[in-house]
């Protein structure tokens, strides 16, 4: 494994205007997945902090027991959760699922599928299935669906719950959601190229997963809105956010150390990259169907609609079905 880059440690210049403007989040209970680093971690300190429950789902990991201390730490509003689930694994997903249920018995207010893994390499999950497309998007889907009926008592309780998934600009780097990327074939789908601009086929399977974060979004949406459902369906992106997002994918051969160095100095901070999802939890002014984040690589998290290339019936219904088929399971709404 390489070494990684060096952060330009960017200033936020709008993420506490955004948190001073949020209500409190007493007696709500957020579920976020990877939250060890990046817009993870800040969105559940912002959590914590306007004093909500909030429970951590991460790999088993060291970084994921040292940012749950300090999680504990230095939050005192709110409390802190912590319960493996690795997204790589639809067994390890199923596992935490009692432990979930038992935690969060009074139901979920909010369900942000944040965690995201960036330009691997080509190869399967133990399932068999892209290692991007399973971590970013089809184990978040059955995620969703596990926990569909505790999302229910907290929408139907207190009049709303919130799903709020994690796209990003990648998404417009690949013309169309295609069907092979979400199907078994993990490992023989389009190789190692590390070009971000030319067709690298890292990239090309990092954008399909952001795709499909957004498609998948605009499918729930629809289906809520037929039946009449209180639960939200919301997806944020980042713009160009200064995480550990590019460390890794630094490290792992996916980026060159110098041209992430000086591309990051055209980003924005990590907490200004997470005002999107955190509009996403916490903002009562955000309706189902909204996409919240800056209008280019940085900004102000702004909403607009959803957008017609993912946003329509041939596209809602392929991922919703081959979504369905990965997992094994039928997800009615």
């Amino acid at each position: 494994m390489k070494k990684g880059y060096k952060k330009p440690n960017l200033e936020s210049k709008y993420y506490h205007e955004l948190f001073e403007s949020l209500p409190p989040l007493v007696g709500k209970t957020i579920v976020i997945t990877g939250t060890t680093s990046g817009t993870g971690y800040t969105a559940a300190e912002a959590c914590g902090k306007l004093g909500a429950k909030v429970v951590l789902l991460n790999r088993p990991s060291e970084r994921a027991k040292n940012s749950f201390e300090k999680l504990k730490e230095t939050t005192s509003n709110g409390s802190f959760h912590s319960i493996d689930c690795d997204l790589q694994s639809f067994a390890a997903v199923r596992e935490c699922i009692p432990k979930i249920n038992e935690l969060c018995s009074e139901g979920i207010d909010v369900l942000c599928n944040n965690a995201g893994v960036m330009a691997l390499e080509d190869m399967p999950t133990g399932d068999g299935y892209d290692i991007q497309m399973q971590t970013n998007h089809l184990s978040h889907f059955l995620l969703t669906k596990l926990l569909w009926p505790l999302l229910e008592k907290a929408a139907n309780e207190k009049g709303e719950a919130r799903v709020v998934n994690h796209s990003s600009g990648a998404r417009h780097s690949v013309k169309k959601l295609e069907p092979q990327f979400l199907e078994q074939k993990g490992g023989s789908l389009g190789g190692n190229g590390k070009s971000m601009f030319f067709g690298g086929g890292r990239w090309i399977r990092y954008g399909q997963t952001k795709l499909a974060n957004a498609a998948y979004t605009a499918a729930m949406h629809e289906k809520l809105k037929n039946s009449g459902s209180k639960i939200k369906a919301i997806v944020a992106h980042p713009g160009l956010a200064e995480t550990d997002l590019q460390n890794t994918t630094v490290k792992e051969g996916g980026l060159g150390r110098w041209f992430t160095a000086q591309f990051m100095k055209f980003g924005q901070s990590q907490e200004d990259g997470t005002m999107g999802i955190l509009r996403g939890i916490a903002d009562p002014s955000i309706e189902s169907g909204t996409f919240i984040g800056p209008k280019g690589m940085k900004g102000p998290a702004t909403t607009f609609k959803l957008e017609a290339k993912y946003d329509n019936p041939e596209t809602r219904e392929m991922i919703w079905k081959k979504s369905c088929a990965a997992i094994d399971e039928n997800f009615s709404i």
